[in-house]
C-alpha cells in the first residue's frame, strides 16, 4: 500500500549532469530496494540537475546515496521558490519543530551557495546568506567541520549562452547526504590490473547494478563475463559473482594484453586479481569458460541478477561452439591450444537466448541488466526483444556514433518459466523486425566508412 503524500518527507535531489537517461531508472530502482516508492507526485525535470522527491525517511535518502552514481547530494528541502521573495515565504511556511533541533545554541553549522549554469562573486554569496537572517540560527558557525550544513541551490536555467540575471528555481534545504561519485575515479578501467578491448567503463557498471537492484548476498552472473568488470560493481554493494565467457585466454588471462605499451598478459592478469585489487576477492565465487548458446546450470532459479554486456561483433566477436562433425575433425590440432571450432552467432540469437535463460534462471523479481546495439535510422520500440515472463522496466540510449548507439534494457522476472514458454518467441511476430540488426556490424563499419570518405572529401577542399 502507497504511503500518503503527506506521511512522506519532501527531498532535493542535486544530480550530475552526465548519462541523463539513465538517473531516473537509476534512482526509481534505488527506491524501491530501500523501501520507497517514485510517484507521480514528484516534480521531476528530466533534463534538470535539481529533482523533487517525496520518500518516506531520511533514513531511505540516506540508503538511496549509499548508492547511486547518478546523483550527487540530497537534501530535506525547507523551501523553494521561483524568485527569493516565493524562497523567503516557503520558508517562513515550513513548520518550526522541524528546524528547531538543527539550530541549537549548542550546535554548528555552515551556509553553502551553489549555482548551477551561473558563477556568482563572493559578496553575492555573502549577501545571499545574510538575507536568510530572518531564521532562527543559534549556533555557531563553523566553516571546517559544521555539525550542520545548510544550503542554497539555484537553478539558471540550461542555456549556457543565455543565463538569466535571477535563477528560474531557487531551494533551501538541510544536507543529509552525498551520492557515490568517488567510486567512478577509485573504479577507474586506467588503473584496473586486468582490462580488455570492450572493459565497461566504471560508473556505466555501477549503474547497471543499481537498474539490478543488487543487494548484499545476492548472486549476481555474467554470461559474457570478459575481464569481469561487471562483476567488479556488484561485488563491491555485497554480492557473490560469476560468470562464464567462450574465450578460453580472457578467462585464464592468457595472451595479448590489451593495455598500451605491454605486448603480452602478465602472470596475475585474471579476473580474480581484479576483485582482489579492490578487496573483494571474497565474493568472487569463479568464472568458467563456456558458450552461453548452451547453458551449463542444473535446472533452477540460481541467480537474483543477471548483469551483462554481449559482443556486438565490433571489438569483440560474436561466437558459439561450432557443430559436432566441425569439431570432431579438428580435434587433433585444436586439443592442446584450447582452440574449438567456432560459428558465428547471430545478434538475434544472442538476445533470444539471454531472455530465455534469464526467464528459467532468475529468481522472481531478480533482474536481467543488458546493452542493446541498434542501428538509430531503423530503431523503434518494437525491435526490443521480449519473453512473456519478463517484464521491461527500462530503455537508456547511449550514442556511439551519428548512427548507432547502445540501449540499456532493464527487465524484471514476472512470471514463473513454463515448458511452454521455452521457444515463445518464435511463434511471435514481434521478433522478425529484430533479426535486421543481425547486420549490425557492417552497418556500424559503413557508417565509419561513410565519415572517413568525407573527412577525406572536406580535407581535399
Amino acid at each position: 500500500m502507497a504511503l500518503a503524500a503527506s506521511a512522506l518527507g519532501r527531498y532535493l535531489l542535486l544530480l550530475a549532469q552526465e548519462h541523463l537517461e539513465f538517473r531516473l531508472p537509476e534512482i526509481t530502482s534505488l527506491l524501491s530496494l530501500y523501501g520507497g516508492q517514485f510517484s507521480g507526485e514528484q516534480e521531476i525535470r528530466v533534463n534538470s540537475p535539481f529533482w523533487i522527491l517525496n520518500i518516506p525517511s531520511e533514513e531511505t535518502a540516506r540508503g538511496l546515496m549509499k548508492r547511486t552514481v547518478c546523483a550527487k547530494s540530497i537534501f530535506e528541502l525547507w523551501g523553494h521558490g521561483r524568485s527569493a521573495g516565493e524562497l523567503y515565504a516557503s520558508l517562513k511556511n515550513y513548520p518550526m519543530d522541524k528546524m528547531l533541533p538543527y539550530l541549537q545554541a549548542d550546535s554548528t553549522y555552515k551556509v553553502h551557495i551553489h549555482t548551477f549554469n551561473k558563477t556568482l562573486t563572493q559578496a553575492q554569496k555573502i549577501k545571499k546568506i545574510d538575507a536568510l537572517e530572518f531564521l532562527p540560527f543559534k549556533g555557531k558557525v563553523n566553516l571546517k567541520n559544521p555539525e550542520h550544513s545548510f544550503w542554497i541551490l539555484e537553478d539558471y536555467g540550461m542555456d549556457p549562452n543565455n543565463v538569466p540575471e535571477e535563477p528560474f528555481h531557487l531551494y533551501f534545504g538541510r544536507w543529509i547526504a552525498d551520492g557515490q561519485r568517488e567510486l567512478i575515479e577509485s573504479y577507474s578501467v586506467k588503473k584496473r590490473h586486468f582490462i580488455g578491448n570492450t572493459s565497461m567503463d566504471a560508473c556505466l557498471s555501477f549503474i547497471m547494478a543499481n537498474h539490478g537492484r543488487v543487494k548484499p548476498n545476492d548472486v549476481v552472473y555474467d554470461p559474457f563475463v570478459g575481464t569481469g568488470g561487471l562483476l567488479i560493481s556488484s561485488a563491491h554493494f555485497g554480492a557473490y559473482v560469476c560468470g562464464t565467457d567462450i574465450d578460453y585466454n580472457t578467462i585464464h588471462g592468457l595472451g595479448k594484453a590489451s593495455r598500451k605499451n605491454q605486448k603480452w598478459r602478465g602472470p596475475d592478469e585474471n579476473i580474480r586479481a581484479n576483485l582482489r585489487q579492490y578487496g573483494l576477492e571474497k565474493y568472487y565465487l569463479d568464472a568458467l569458460v563456456s558458450d552461453s548458446s548452451r547453458p551449463i546450470w542444473r535446472k533452477g532459479m540460481l541467480f537474483d541478477a543477471i548483469i551483462t554486456d554481449p559482443p556486438y561483433g565490433i571489438r569483440e566477436a560474436t561466437r558459439r561452439m561450432g557443430s559436432q562433425k566441425e569439431t570432431v575433425k579438428s580435434a587433433e590440432r585444436s586439443t592442446e591450444n584450447h582452440i574449438f571450432v567456432s560459428s558465428s552467432y547471430h545478434l538475434s540469437d544472442i538476445f533470444f537466448d539471454l531472455l530465455k535463460f534469464a526467464a528459467e534462471y532468475l529468481v522472481m523479481g531478480g533482474r536481467l541488466v543488458y546493452w542493446l546495439p541498434i542501428y538509430r535510422p531503423e530503431y523503434t520500440e518494437e525491435i526490443i526483444p521480449r519473453h512473456p515472463c519478463l517484464k521491461l522496466i527500462s530503455n537508456c540510449e547511449q550514442m556511439l556514433s551519428s548512427h548507432t548507439s547502445r540501449r540499456l534494457i532493464t527487465m524484471e522476472k514476472v512470471k514463473e518459466f513454463k515448458d511452454q514458454d521455452q521457444n515463445s518467441y518464435l511463434l511471435d511476430g514481434q521478433y522478425m523486425p529484430y533479426r535486421g540488426h543481425n547486420s549490425f556490424r557492417e552497418k556500424y563499419f559503413s557508417g565509419v566508412t561513410k565519415r572517413i570518405a568525407k573527412e577525406e572529401k572536406d580535407n581535399q577542399k
